[in-house]
């Protein structure tokens, strides 16, 4: 079992920036894909970024790619996602997930294990 907790979100104005952070149970190093959702009330969960094992690939949604970055560190067991140039169409509530596999990272169903998830606010 991966317990993941999402932290480093909250209210930020437009064009401002953001970094948050997943932390991993103990159980887990490199074995795990790491991918990051975002869910808007009523709408559904989508892709965000995701990362691989290693950190060597990374893969962006079409929204974020040159404003979002994300990246890992396995030693602390710990995957960051970057937030610049936010807008306000950015707020909505951010998770991470875990895989085993390494492909369709852009799918819900590939990932394994969900945080609780992080809101993350842009005001205008």
């Amino acid at each position: 079992q991966v317990q993941l907790v999402e932290s480093g979100g909250g209210l930020v104005q437009a064009g401002g920036s953001l970094r948050l952070s997943c932390a991993a149970s103990a159980t887990t190093s490199g074995t795990y894909t790491m991918g990051w959702f975002r869910q808007a009330p009523g709408k559904e969960r989508e892709f965000v970024a995701a990362i691989s094992r290693s950190g060597s690939s990374t893969d962006y949604a079409d929204s974020v790619k040159g404003r979002f970055t994300v990246s890992r560190d396995n030693a602390k067991k710990t995957v960051y996602l970057q937030m610049n140039s936010l807008k306000p169409g950015d707020t909505t509530l951010y998770y991470c997930a875990a895989a085993l596999r390494s492909w369709a990272l852009s799918t819900l169903r590939t990932y394994d294990y969900w945080g609780q998830g992080t809101q993350v606010t842009v005001s205008s």
